[in-house]
């Protein structure tokens, strides 16, 4: 429900402040107060068109803000676009500066007109006499016949995200599985030529150390031997450098004890270098000065670093791959089994849609001929005389698939004898327009009311001057039927006839005033006096009278 709606420095308006209630709200006023420059604002909040022309003259920008109770649907939209909520109601504002540039705000937080479009089906349907019925288009028309109908759609849309996801399965196996069979012959080559090579993690490592030791085996032989003899082998080594004190030490320690300990730590030294000196006698002994099998390592290494060029940093890292493949080569023989599951998934997951989207299209084309017989009885008893369908074209095309079904809806109308159904969009008076959905909207809300079917509460609907063109018994039906609508929804309505204002269940004038040289215009809500009066206005004119505000009351008491 709109609860408030605020204008400044907008068109004429300098600021103005409107408070709506549930049910029939009516603005009325003299010609040219500028009763339709409030639709056109909320339009604007809807996402409309803006332009800097709408900037009152002299002022920087124009701000038009409005608050609505918040909806479970208007939530989600806030959420999907990153906007906190506000308890329970949002918050639109919309700014227009001088030069044609503005700014959105949702809830306090800077949106963008899209936001307010998105929203914007959620929380009233605007027809203003400089809209058409764009906003009503095919999607919408559809809700209104589920709505008739009392059809839901949940089950639809569970088949129908059940098939995408078997879809989307589907769709990524056989474009891996595409891609998968253009990489078999690449897989293989990797999986023979790594195979091949009997890699063995860490080998290159020691193929390395094992080169240089060859590549340099007369000067290691030399250092090996060179230090056996100092250490050992020579006249002068070590070794009998140690053995000779260790004697000395020895007698020493026959008298003296102390030299006990010395006389082991040489002993010792000696062990450490006959264990050293055996070992470097060993190693020359095992070097081997074979070009055979430098030659050999040489040409392991290059092997192993092509391989590496190729498929890893290390040779771990080429095992790795070798055996990635080769699990690689294992699911596409594999694959054949997983896609005939898959297919046979997405095969009953297609007739299980198949089967709901063809239930709620039979219901949709049954309720299409009871609600087109019940609108056109509806519009034709508002001074207009046509003929009306509703077409609903089932396309059971997989492409035409939604959550929603596969069904297009479309409402047809011919305004004049003689003429063809046409699509709603093309009608040309924007009354006709209005009375059309005045008319739709009661036949829906009257077939639901005598079901009694639990159905959310829709929107709030906005008419702007629904009166164009009628007068007597017609303004009459048109403000019983606008009274009936408001029983189920909020519904704001701009009006020029007493008839229709007599059923307000609250009621607003638009005045413009001078005021210092500018024009300026103020919207206030009427006690029952001042509608009384209002009303009175409306039927005789500029002067009311006694008998005019008898009528005018006598009027009130018979609408409620």
């Amino acid at each position: 429900m709109l609860v408030e709606l605020r204008a400044e420095n907008y068109a004429v308006i300098d600021h103005a402040i409107a408070v709506f209630g549930p049910g029939l709200n009516l603005l009325t006023g003299e010609t040219g107060a500028g009763k339709s420059i409030l639709v056109d604002a909320l339009a604007l909040l809807m996402g409309g068109k803006a332009s800097a022309e709408i900037v009152r003259h002299g002022a920087e920008k124009a701000v038009v803000a409005c608050v609505f109770e918040s909806t479970a649907a208007a939530e989600a939209v806030l959420e999907e676009n990153g906007i906190d909520a506000e308890g329970n109601e949002i918050i639109l504002r919309r700014e227009i500066l001088s030069n044609g540039k503005g700014r959105v705000f949702v809830n306090n937080q800077q949106a963008t007109v899209g936001v307010l479009r998105q929203l914007a089906p959620e929380l009233a349907l605007v027809h203003a006499q400089s809209e058409t019925l764009a906003s009503f288009d095919q999607t919408q028309q559809r809700i209104l016949l589920d709505r008739f109908a009392a059809i839901s759609t949940e089950g639809v849309a569970a088949a129908y995200g059940s098939w995408r996801a078997a879809q989307s399965k589907m769709d990524d196996l056989l474009t891996n599985e595409q891609e998968r069979l253009r990489m078999v012959d690449l897989w293989s080559f990797q999986a023979k030529e790594i195979a091949a090579a009997s890699l063995l993690a860490g080998e290159d490592e020691k193929l390395e150390t094992e080169k240089r030791v060859l590549a340099n085996a007369e000067k290691l032989y030399a250092a090996a031997m060179g230090a056996f003899d100092q250490l050992y082998e020579g006249g002068a080594s070590a070794e009998a450098a140690l053995r000779a004190a260790g004697k000395n030490l020895d007698e020493l320690a026959r008298y003296d004890e102390k030299f006990n300990e010395a006389a082991q730590q040489i002993a010792s030294a000696r062990a450490i270098v006959g264990d050293v000196s055996s070992t470097l006698r060993d190693y020359a002994e095992r070097i081997d000065a074979s070009p055979e099998r430098l030659a050999e390592i040489e040409d392991r290494l290059a092997l192993l670093d092509r391989l590496k060029r190729k498929y890893g940093k290390t040779v771990a890292e080429v095992i790795a791959l070798g055996e990635d493949v080769q699990r690689k080569l294992a699911e596409v023989e594999d694959r054949d089994e997983t896609l005939k599951t898959l297919r046979l998934a997405l095969a009953k997951a297609a007739d299980a849609y198949r089967q709901a989207a063809g239930a709620v299209s039979a219901q949709r084309k049954t309720a299409a001929a009871k609600l087109a017989k019940l609108a056109e009885a509806q519009i034709n008893s508002l001074a207009m005389k046509v003929r009306f369908e509703i077409s609903v074209a089932s396309k059971e095309q997989e492409s035409a698939w939604t959550a929603d079904g596969w069904d297009e809806v479309e409402y047809r109308i011919a305004t004049n004898a003689g003429e063809p159904l046409k699509p709603l969009h093309e009608i040309a008076s924007g009354g006709e327009m209005s009375r059309v959905m005045l008319a739709l909207k009661v036949a829906v809300e009257e077939a639901s009311a005598k079901t009694r079917k639990k159905l959310p509460t829709p929107r709030t609907l906005v008419f702007d001057e629904i009166d164009i063109g009628i007068g007597g018994r017609a303004a009459d039906a048109v403000g019983q039927k606008l009274k009936a609508l408001g029983r189920a929804q909020q519904v704001l309505c701009v009006t020029h006839l007493p008839q229709i204002a007599a059923f307000a269940d609250q009621h607003f004038v638009v005045e413009k005033k001078e005021d210092h040289g500018r024009t300026k215009m103020n919207i206030r809500l009427l006690d029952d006096r001042a509608r009384t009066h209002e009303v009175a206005r409306m039927l005789s004119g500029a002067k009311v009278t006694d008998t005019s505000l008898q009528h005018a009351a006598q009027m009130i008491a018979t609408s409620r």
